[in-house]
């Protein structure tokens, strides 16, 4: 495995220096023509309804995905604020509004069905600050480009080559394991393992979200960063230990930008290392009684670990097609603190847009995922035990298997989106005992 790591750092960082920096023939054309912008603010909402026939359960537990029919529906509202304060340097705050539930909570499904939700015990409409944070810029070349208004981003002049810092609350997902076509269930694939690589428990709060420093550097085609970031102070709890000393997370990413055939390309390896107050599943599984259930928070301790890696890549096609796929991998020793219930996970698919069609705005896309768990962490459920996404009573171990195909149409020149989304799940929460799984889901996006 370490071999098979180094050959792609290698090939991502190959001739990232030997290259000449090429002399940017525009440079003075866009210093002219692009404007400042000081201040800016964007406005998203999302809501998101969900279906699910009854299903095949012979058994469930507290964890379990409801067997029965059921539906749910979920909201979110964020506010973009931005402003530039000096050279360099930006400042954004987003409020943000949550309500709704997922599907049983959330629960049941190691990759759950709504990116939009938490695992929240109050469906009740929440206002808090998602993000607070400071971005300071340091040209390391002449080249410039002019990125236009966006929610979180400013318009105005910025060097191609750069160091960049960035300070205060946000969410790690914000800046690592990007792709172009399976990454926000705003816009794009609605399953958790697909928003995100499902085996990487990236440090947030229950809500997405934690403090972090991170420094990114940019060299012309080649990417570099590194983040320190709080773990919150139980598994998926809403509250951040800012202790570092207690519990951290460090996660590091490498990034290639390519061509093929004139077509935009990326590769990244991200690596991630959590310390935190984790159970461990073997000696849990170990300790309890044979008619006992087995608990890994009795045997959490402070300084226990879990490290792991994700490999990401997408790459457009032609005018229609792109495709994505991601691989990731974590030891799966210690109980999950953040994310959910993945140690391993693969995943691939396609996007495509409506331009054939003259729907240049619409997009689209099919993917499949596969989630599974480490020995240790099935054997913990296996005899009983709970985590905060998992836990039949049970389990007969097989790894979860979902595909998901969705079409976004936008029917108005205004920012609206409404998508139908269709979500099929074999072994949900990892168990073979249950499911199939049927998940039909609207969506209603608005960006302004």
């Amino acid at each position: 495995m370490r071999y098979c790591l180094l050959c792609i750092f290698l090939f991502i960082t190959s001739a990232a220096f030997a290259q000449h920096q090429a002399k940017d023939d525009t440079s003075m054309q866009i210093e002219v023509n692009c404007e400042q912008q000081w201040f800016n603010a964007h406005f998203q909402t999302t809501y998101v309804y969900q279906y699910k026939p009854a299903f095949t359960s012979p058994y469930s537990g507290v964890n379990s995905l409801n067997g029965s029919e059921d539906h749910e529906n979920s909201l979110t509202a964020t506010l973009y604020l931005g402003a530039h304060l000096w050279k360099g340097a930006e400042v954004y705050v987003n409020p943000e509004l949550a309500g709704g539930s997922g599907l049983s909570g959330a629960l049941g499904m190691a990759g759950s069905s709504n990116g939009e939700t938490f695992r929240v015990g109050n469906p009740a409409p929440t206002l808090y600050l998602a993000r607070g944070l400071l971005k300071q810029t340091f040209a390391l070349g002449r080249g410039k480009e002019c990125p236009g208004d966006d929610a979180n981003q400013l318009a105005g002049l910025q060097p191609k080559d750069y160091l960049r810092f960035y300070l205060g609350k946000y969410s790690i997902g914000d800046l690592f394991d990007n792709n172009e076509y399976s990454n926000s269930p705003r816009e794009q694939f609605l399953n958790w393992s697909l928003m995100n690589n499902g085996a990487w428990d990236y440090a947030a709060n229950v809500r997405g979200y934690t403090y972090a420093f991170t420094a990114e550097l940019q060299m012309r085609s080649m990417n570099y960063k590194v983040a320190v970031a709080t773990l919150p102070t139980t598994a998926n709890g809403s509250e951040l230990n800012t202790d570092i000393t207690q519990a951290m997370a460090i996660n590091a990413e490498v990034s290639r930008e390519f061509h093929i055939r004139n077509k935009p390309g990326h590769i990244r390896l991200l690596g991630f290392y959590n310390k935190a107050n984790m159970g461990n599943y073997v000696l849990s599984t170990g300790s309890a009684a044979v008619s006992d259930t087995p608990d890994v928070t009795a045997t959490r301790v402070y300084s226990r670990t879990k490290t792991g890696f994700g490999i990401n890549l997408d790459q457009q096609l032609n005018s229609l097609l792109g495709i994505f796929a991601r691989i990731g991998w974590n030891d799966g020793k210690n109980e999950t603190w953040c994310f959910t219930e993945i140690d391993q996970t693969a995943s691939l698919g396609l996007n495509f847009d409506g331009h054939k069609w003259k729907r240049d705005e619409d997009n689209g896309g099919i993917a499949i995922v596969v989630n599974g768990l480490s020995k240790d962490h099935r054997n913990y459920l296996a005899a009983g035990g709970n985590g905060f996404i998992l836990g039949d009573g049970k389990l007969n171990y097989a790894p979860e298997a979902i595909g998901e195909l969705y079409y976004s149409f936008k029917p108005l020149k205004t920012g609206i989106w409404l998508t139908g989304d269709y979500q099929f799940c074999l072994n949900p929460g990892c168990n073979s005992d249950r499911g199939p799984v049927h998940i039909f889901s609207v969506r209603l996006h608005v960006a302004i």
